[in-house]
């Protein structure tokens, strides 16, 4: 599935997205409801991680990200981090089997450098498993930043400039987006948002310059086959213009 991808705005766009984006939001206000600790709704979101991903397969979605852990998730609790980086190696040891089983290839995207290395040589191991896969694209955003994507970007393109090999008028944003994490895949066609939060806070912020968002107030382990299927079909209703007109659309339509 790896591709060239230009980072210039499309004119068009299918009914079924190519690529869905999600912030899993929700986990620690769903345990809270419930009187547990934040890592039972932890827990209980990977049971919707999987439905997502069977459901995302199944429709034909090609690529699916997750935001599992932002740079700024750092802040919580400690108790809280430790248990999700202890579920996070215990999804990398017993999940990628599966995805490996279903032909889903896994990239993990962010700085690893912050992670132990134990963690790190687990998702290595992963992606080198599933690296030939062709079914479907699941990307994890583990500490991750639209910022410090766009940052890394722009400082492998100006290490190019200062070694000679190309011109800073060469610069141009199909240049920069070849460098970020995932700028060989589809850019988000839909960017989901669980439990009635309606921000991007700080995730993939090259990337949604023109994608739908679709904000649901379900908390993330509720987010399950359904939703997500409403989700896909609350997008094939809308109408993207990318800048362009009404009847600009409806002349590019096929005649019934």
């Amino acid at each position: 599935m790896t591709e060239t991808v230009s980072a210039e705005i499309p004119v068009s766009a299918d009914s079924r997205p190519r690529h869905v984006a999600i912030i899993m939001d929700g986990n620690n206000r769903w345990a809270k409801a419930r009187r547990q600790k934040g890592v039972a709704g932890h827990k209980a979101g990977v049971n919707a991680v999987k439905a997502v991903v069977e459901t995302c397969a199944r429709e034909g979605v090609e690529v699916l990200t997750l935001f599992a852990f932002s740079s700024e998730n750092w802040r919580r609790p400690q108790d809280e981090v430790s248990a999700l980086m202890r579920l996070f190696l215990f999804a990398l040891e017993r999940e990628v089997k599966k995805l490996h089983r279903n032909n889903i290839r896994l990239r993990i995207i962010g700085d690893r450098t912050a992670f132990s290395p134990t963690l790190q040589e687990h998702m290595a191991k992963a992606e080198e498993l599933t690296r030939h896969n062709t079914l479907m694209t699941l990307v994890i955003a583990a500490n991750y930043g639209g910022h410090w994507d766009i940052a890394q970007a722009t400082r492998k393109v100006a290490e190019m400039a200062r070694s000679g090999q190309i011109e800073p008028s060469d610069i141009t944003d199909s240049l920069i987006q070849q460098h970020l994490s995932i700028g060989d895949l589809p850019m988000p066609d839909l960017m989901i948002r669980t439990a009635g939060e309606q921000r991007i806070s700080n995730f993939m912020l090259w990337h949604l310059a023109y994608t739908e968002l679709y904000f649901s107030p379900v908390y993330w382990p509720d987010f399950l086959e359904e939703q997500m299927r409403e989700a896909l079909r609350a997008y094939a209703g809308r109408q993207r213009r990318f800048g362009q007109t009404d009847d600009q659309i409806a002349a590019r339509q096929p005649e019934q």
